[in-house]
């Protein structure tokens, strides 16, 4: 048993795909982790997850249509811990080729491409994480990292805020952080004892908001 404190992490349910993974991957690691689509509970949390699969504009109408995108603008841009997963990802971007009328939510810039035509899409394996700066994200694990990605479209991977990238037909972006934002394009739910790992480190963090 642990007398550690139970940050609340609010999952966003904005009922597609299956959410309840990434929930409950981090109540292993120690978080009270509700799935949620109240925006009064969210705004009470220490820390929001945005997790996400399938297509990027199926997503963004899904959020939108749960009242959940300015929420998660929001949330984003707080300095609360806010870690965006797969899709989750790539919708804080502006957009995708995957949906070119879909407008993301811009929290980040640019668009995700589609993966080259010299690999297979999606890319649905275990790949290793080139870690290129320091990342609080990465500090709990070794250096370097295997992870677990399922993806098609991928972010720049020279962009400001790219910490991590994987070799995929070149590189392409695996991890952004920035001021209390985290965000995965693999998932650390399926990446085994280093994915909680790393989710353990985010519940930390959001454990250090507890009673702030």
């Amino acid at each position: 048993m642990t007398n550690e404190v139970q940050p609340l992490v609010a999952v966003l349910d904005y009922g597609i795909g299956n959410l309840r993974s990434a929930q409950k991957a981090l109540e292993r690691v120690g978080a009270d982790a509700r799935l949620t689509s109240d925006s009064g509970l969210i705004a009470d949390a220490d820390a929001v997850v945005l997790p996400g699969v399938g297509a990027f504009g199926a997503c963004m109408d899904a959020l939108r249509d749960c009242g959940l995108d300015e929420v998660a603008i929001e949330a984003a841009n707080d300095d609360r811990p806010f870690l965006g997963v797969c899709v989750g990802m790539q919708m804080l971007y502006e957009g995708s080729e995957e949906t070119p009328g879909a407008v993301g939510l811009g929290v980040l810039p640019g668009r995700l491409r589609r993966l080259p035509d010299t690999v297979k899409r999606p890319q649905m394996q275990w790949n290793l994480v080139d870690i290129r700066r320091p990342s609080q994200l990465f500090a709990p694990v070794p250096d370097p990292v295997w992870v677990y990605f399922v993806h098609s479209y991928a972010a720049d991977a020279d962009g400001d805020s790219v910490v991590a990238t994987c070799d995929y037909g070149g590189p392409v972006a695996a991890a952004v952080e920035r001021e209390g934002l985290w965000a995965t394009q693999f998932h650390p739910e399926k990446s085994g004892t280093v994915g909680l790992e790393l989710l353990r480190g985010f519940v930390d963090a959001a454990r250090l908001k507890v009673g702030n």
